[in-house]
């Protein structure tokens, strides 16, 4: 009977050493296709998401680093002579991020596809900036430990009928003096187009609109009115683009429904765009249309400078990459005195629309 049990036992040891190695091997294969997902390892390092991977900010922090991969991959794609450089930096404050840009390619004058996951202490500027947008953060001897993250892109192609396309979706998280934690998430994409192409605007808002109807009718007409509010220039009247849709500070129905919401629409990003730049990336131009280019430029630059929320709480917060904050900006712009086109032109259509929004899935 003793012996029997001895083999058991080595048995059930023989058994459980089998089936950690199997969890080894299975563990290993995963987190190579991972890294063939990623463009670089996370922040928060492979390991540690998968060991927190039911918690909300690992998943986040995998869903960021997956579109990174997917648009990235879908850009280089159609410009194959060009390639991404892929740039790591860390914060000495806490966190870091990874910097995808390509530049100087035969299809995109300038596309970069960030990723950061940073933690600290908030800035007093930003506190004051969230208290502003109706946030009551209560601090602890006047701090506020906080964690965001996000994937951000702004891609700016050569050729004056392909549109500059935005997205961006974060995840912000707070705690406060008595350990209750804020959390909320954010985001967008939009389109800005230099000529209007009404197929075009039609199909990206559609595919947008496709992304939030699956979670709540109500969510795409609310979230497009957002973003033509919010790319407003005011000093010049006019939107910065299109539109597409926009949201912030959205912190119900639950963490799980917003999460796959944004999940929805990070992953609506390479199917709203990529087709329109495989339609016009070839299309011939002439002179007087790169020129009107680069003066729309001169308004996406204005607006990001002026307005962009995201490029200002970069700005403020000790320690942030200016380097990737100011990717956004395109290569070239341009400014000139006094420029207005001529009555009923291609360059007034796209005035009218960007000082006069549409409906484009009506």
């Amino acid at each position: 009977g003793a012996l029997g049990g001895l083999g058991l036992g080595l048995w059930r040891r023989q058994q459980a050493a089998m089936a950690a190695s199997e969890e080894k091997d299975e563990d290993e294969k995963e987190e190579e296709e991972l890294r063939q997902r990623f463009m670089a390892p996370p922040v928060s390092g492979l390991r540690e998401l998968r060991r927190q991977r039911r918690e909300l900010r690992s998943r986040m922090e995998l869903l960021i680093m997956e579109t990174q991969g997917e648009v990235c991959r879908a850009l280089a794609a159609l410009d194959p002579g060009a390639s991404f450089a892929v740039d790591t930096w860390e914060r000495k404050e806490g966190g870091g991020g990874i910097s995808c840009v390509l530049q100087d390619g035969e299809v995109f004058e300038k596309a970069g596809v960030n990723v950061s996951v940073v933690s600290g202490l908030l800035s007093e500027e930003a506190a004051r900036q969230m208290r502003s947008r109706g946030k009551s953060l209560k601090a602890k001897d006047g701090k506020l430990p906080f964690c965001a993250m996000g994937v951000s892109s702004v891609i700016h192609p050569k050729n004056p009928h392909v549109p500059t396309m935005h997205f961006n979706y974060r995840y912000f998280e707070i705690e406060e003096a008595d350990g209750t934690k804020q959390w909320w998430f954010g985001g967008g994409t939009d389109l800005t187009p230099t000529y209007l192409n009404e197929e075009d605007a039609v199909h990206f808002h559609k595919t947008l609109k496709e992304a939030c109807d699956k979670h709540d009718l109500k969510l795409y007409p609310k979230y497009k009115k957002w973003c033509d509010d919010y790319f407003y220039i005011k000093h010049r009247g006019e939107r910065r683009g299109i539109g597409g849709i926009f949201f912030d500070d959205v912190d119900s129905p639950s963490k799980e429904e917003v999460f796959q919401f944004v999940k929805s629409c990070a992953k609506a990003v390479v199917p709203c765009y990529i087709p329109i730049v495989k339609r016009h990336c070839h299309d011939s131009f002439t002179p007087e249309e790169k020129l009107w280019q680069q003066l729309r430029r001169g308004r996406y630059v204005e607006f990001n400078l002026v307005y962009d929320r995201g490029t200002k709480f970069g700005l403020l917060t000790p320690g942030s990459r200016i380097e990737s904050i100011l990717m956004s900006l395109p290569l070239t712009a341009r400014w000139e005195y006094m420029h207005t086109p001529p009555e009923s032109s291609k360059e007034a259509e796209i005035l009218e629309v960007l000082r006069n929004p549409k409906d484009w899935v009506h």
